[in-house]
């Protein structure tokens, strides 16, 4: 079963890794952002090593995206962001596991102080999630 894990974070001030710009990360000691960092890195391997992580990648600023809309019959294109609301897709995952549950503890693994992680089944080509 394929899953996204969406990262999504707030873009001021917007950089990568996002965590380094939130307040609850940056109330850690370096201690625990280091063992944090070791934890991700492990859990990347792991993923990596089963086969599970089929991709991802960091989005650039929100700032710099381009939104294609429909107005009046009409194709409009302005300047992002999409939604002025205060969180942004900061980067995404491609993951394929063999359960729900298992999707759910990669996803834990991703999330951390003051982040906000979504899980969502990747579509199949008949319309349910596979």
């Amino acid at each position: 079963m394929k899953y996204v894990i969406l990262i999504q974070s707030n873009p001021q001030p917007w950089g990568h890794p996002t965590s380094d710009y939130l307040p609850a990360y940056q109330d850690q000691t370096q201690e625990e952002r280091d063992r944090g960092n070791a934890d991700f890195d492990a859990m990347l391997r792991q993923l990596s090593e089963r086969g599970e992580l089929l991709g991802g990648e960091a989005l650039g600023d929100p700032a710099t995206s381009r939104l294609f809309r429909w107005a009046d019959g009409e194709r409009v294109i302005t300047d992002g962001p999409y939604a002025e609301g205060k969180e942004h897709l900061a980067g995404f995952f491609l993951i394929d596991v063999e359960s729900q549950e298992r999707a759910e503890e990669v996803a834990t693994a991703f999330s951390g102080p003051g982040e906000t992680v979504e899980l969502r089944p990747a579509m199949g080509g008949g319309g349910d999630a596979d």
